[in-house]
């Protein structure tokens, strides 16, 4: 039986190929949609799970709001993780990460600036799944200036892995003894490591300081220990411990804390939810966004939805092509039950087809798609068991959703009205079909009109007045690699005809999201926690300003002929309206000795002038309070250059740089590729829904042609009539095309709403972002009327034009 289905099934897609055609590049382009997207959110949500114990691993990290400020952070104090592990054996183990931006290595006479650094403790390779190629991982960071290092390190830098005992000298001094060699760490992880050094060997404060948050800490809890009792643990340390510190240091309480509705606390967050959950100051790396991937799993689900009412649709328009079969097979003693398995066999078997030319698509169009979503997926995972299985069930589900209607009912067809010629289903008898077109449209519509409006909130942001300029600004990278000289680096630079100015500072405003320090700071030099706020705060020089073209709101810049402007600092508007000062000149502001981690020791420092609110973070974020501090940091360097023989100056730059710091690497960027790359996601992001509006607007159309074919068909021999008659073949066009622009019209008054909120929605991510006009819906309409009839007009011509003789010759 089975066998004389599909043999009947192959004949009917055969005799009908271009429906055949049709539906399965349709079903193909919506399945090849829907595995990309299926293997962009497998990659997205399999992070860290590599790991063997990844589901008993939390990072803990900060929520601090201190009167009005907060404070979000990724990092705990350095005490936090051994007083857990002391005070509670619920805890099996604990490490502690302190990740370093840069690292500089030696290789012969060559030293590199190397990345993915940082100092752990030594139970990280207890906490971690890290597979070891050499070296005993228990003991491997016991050494001082002991480092571990992965494969990819060891044949950069001896071209071997078994390097163990060998030296590496970092930082140009120090002689660091290779005592293991690690596998990689998996692409699925929210950091890479490619150096570990003990964690003793960083500066993290004082060993007791728990108001300063330097490190990551990691617990790995024993098994059956459940999340809301292991938080309910670290709330009672931090009551415990900290509490107590900051009655002694800020003179404030607990209880006075909760009053005020300040609070400093310490987050469990699941390591499995780190990449998709986090997005907070000093991740060790960018995360994902889980909204993404429930917006494109959505996509992919309302793609596959367009490509299964294409199939609906063209199989109940040609349902009067297959009356009479119908009627006849059921004369010849076929029962109702068996017409459906014949027809879900043949939408099945056509599913199964599409699917198969969707596995080539998903491979030939991987590659685009990896550079789109910034990802290596791998082909290889299309042919896991798990994948195929998976696959086949969308095959099952996808032929019995689309076949399931035309199955029932050109099933229903009584014979004696079908071998009477009674029925005729042409496309405006039939109010499903006509509701399924609408509902392809629309989701089309929502598409284009959410491209429209993505592209133009990208495109706000890259002309939006940051309040500082980017352009034509150089950043020089680890320029503390000139230490003393740097001053006079700075002075020769100016010198250069293409150089305008310069500066020297800790923190610009295109560095990474979370990367610019933030402090309490105090309006008394008692400290007291009812005074207090929280700033981001930069290390700046007196060119900072004038190099970057900010402008002042109140008071004067940073000058070197005031001698007391060591003690000085200038805030933002945003600083001076949290401080609640008018007129905040020379006002005194306090900070305790983080440098010495002496918290008891204060600093005083008085306003010398206001700055005009700049964006220093992204603009998902409103501008925070902001403080500038006149101090050495040498970590950048900021150069305004004349745009004209832009290499020339470059060159120049480096011979300076060679000079100054021989054998040190020359490092730089552009501020404006860097303010890019804040909103590299975004800008992904943007690119993957155009390209999905395009995929379910191409699918769209095939159905549509394949309606308005059918429709045409259907009406042969009275457009053979009417033209008889007289009738203009703009006349024909226009009755062929008219119902298919109402539903169009229908389709936008649906997707016009539905659209205004999903994209108000998006916005929101924004802290600054653009309406949505009324235009962008005018245009979005049009545009997709204009698709609409580009391609019914191709058919109904072609229909319009055709010989009425060939139609009529047989009556």
């Amino acid at each position: 039986m089975l066998k004389n289905y599909l043999r009947s099934a192959i004949r009917s897609l055969w005799k009908n190929k271009a429906f055949s055609a049709i539906n399965i590049i349709g079903l193909a382009a919506g399945l090849a949609v829907c595995l990309l997207i299926t293997l962009y959110v497998v990659d997205e949500t399999s992070y860290d799970r590599y790991n063997v114990n990844a589901d008993r691993i939390y990072r803990l990290h900060a929520d601090i709001f201190f009167n009005n400020t907060q404070f979000s952070a990724a990092t705990s104090p350095r005490p936090l993780g051994p007083a857990l592990m002391k005070d509670y054996p619920q805890i099996e183990q604990m490490t502690r990460v302190v990740a370093q931006s840069s690292i500089l290595v030696r290789k012969g006479n060559e030293n590199i600036q190397d990345h993915q650094a940082a100092y752990v403790d030594s139970t990280f390779f207890s906490v971690f799944t890290v597979v070891p190629l050499q070296g005993d991982l228990r003991t491997a960071l016991d050494a001082p200036n002991a480092i571990v290092i992965d494969e990819s390190t060891a044949r950069k830098y001896f071209d071997r892995t078994d390097v163990a005992g060998q030296t590496l000298y970092v930082d140009n001094t120090t002689p660091c003894k290779v005592t293991a060699v690690i596998k990689d760490l998996p692409q699925r992880s929210h950091f890479h490591f490619h150096f570990l050094r003990p964690i003793r060997d960083s500066y993290q404060g004082a060993k007791d300081d728990w108001l300063t948050n330097f490190t990551c800490t990691y617990i790995l809890v024993r098994p059956g220990v459940d999340r809301a009792t292991m938080q309910a643990h670290v709330d009672q340390t931090t009551h415990t411990y900290m509490y107590r510190q900051l009655q002694d240091i800020l003179h404030t309480s607990a209880e006075d804390m909760q009053k005020r509705g300040s609070h400093f606390r310490y987050n469990l967050m699941p390591l499995t939810d780190i990449h998709l959950h986090s997005d907070l100051t000093f991740e060790i790396e960018a995360n994902g966004n889980s909204s993404y991937v429930y917006s494109f799993s959505v996509i992919a689900a309302l793609i596959l939805l367009i490509a299964c009412v294409n199939f609906m649709n063209l199989s109940t328009a040609r349902s009067a092509n297959r009356a009479k079969e119908v009627g006849i097979r059921k004369v010849a003693g076929s029962s109702r039950g068996n017409l459906i398995l014949q027809f879900l066999t043949e939408s099945i078997l056509l599913s199964l087809v599409a699917m198969l030319l969707a596995y080539g698509l998903t491979v030939l169009l991987l590659p685009m798609f990896d550079q789109l979503a910034g990802k290596q997926l791998q082909a290889a995972t299309l042919s896991t068991s798990w994948f195929l299985a998976v696959s086949l069930g969308l095959v099952l589900l996808v032929g019995f959703l689309a076949g399931s209607y035309p199955a029932f009912y050109l099933s229903s067809f009584q014979p004696i009205h079908v071998l009477k010629s009674r029925i005729a289903a042409g496309f405006r008898s039939s109010r499903l079909r006509s509701a399924l077109v609408v509902f392809q449209f629309s989701i089309s519509i929502v598409l284009i009109i959410g491209t429209i409006v993505i592209y133009n909130q990208l495109n706000y942001i890259r002309n939006r007045n940051t309040g500082y300029s980017r352009e034509q600004v150089m950043v020089l990278r680890d320029a503390y690699h000139l230490g003393n000289n740097i001053k006079t680096f700075r002075q020769q630079l100016l010198q250069l005809p293409g150089v305008n100015n310069a500066t020297i500072t800790g923190g610009l405003p295109t560095s990474e999201p979370g990367s610019l320090n933030q402090m309490g700071w105090f309006r008394d030099a008692s400290m007291d926690a009812k005074r207090g706020v929280i700033l981001t705060s930069i290390r700046v020089d007196e060119q900072y300003i004038p190099t970057l073209k900010m402008q002042m709101a109140l008071g004067r810049n940073f000058s070197k002929e005031f001698l007391s402007d060591s003690s000085a600092v200038i805030i933002n508007e945003s600083a001076a309206r949290l401080l609640g000062i008018k007129d905040p000149l020379n006002m005194q502001l306090y900070r305790p000795d983080y440098e010495n981690a002496n918290l008891h020791r204060s600093f005083s420092y008085h306003v010398v002038g206001v700055v005009k609110d700049f964006n220093f973070s992204t603009m998902h974020e409103k501008i925070g309070p902001l403080l500038m501090q006149l101090a050495d940091d040498w970590n950048d360097m900021a150069v305004a250059v004349n745009p004209g023989n832009l290499a020339s100056t470059i060159q120049h730059v480096e011979e300076k740089w060679q000079n100054m710091a021989p054998g040190m690497p020359f490092s730089y960027t552009f501020m404006d590729s860097d303010f890019d790359k804040l909103y590299h996601a975004d800008q992904q992001t943007g690119r993957l829904f155009i390209t999905f509006a395009l995929f379910a607007i191409l699918i769209a159309c095939l159905g549509l042609f394949g309606l308005v074919t059918y429709a045409a068909e259907q009406r042969t021999k009275e457009i053979g009539i009417r033209k008889v008659l007289g009738a203009r073949v703009g006349t024909i066009v226009f009755l062929l095309s008219r119902d298919f622009t109402r539903l169009v019209l229908i389709a936008s008054l649906i997707a016009f709403p539905l659209s205004w909120w999903a994209m108000s929605k998006w916005l929101e991510s924004f802290a600054y972002r653009v309406g949505i006009g009324w235009w962008v819906f005018l245009i979005a309409g049009v545009l997709a009327l204009g698709i609409a009839l580009v391609t019914v007009s191709f058919q109904t011509i072609r229909a319009a034009l055709a010989n009425p003789v060939k139609s009529l010759k047989t009556e």
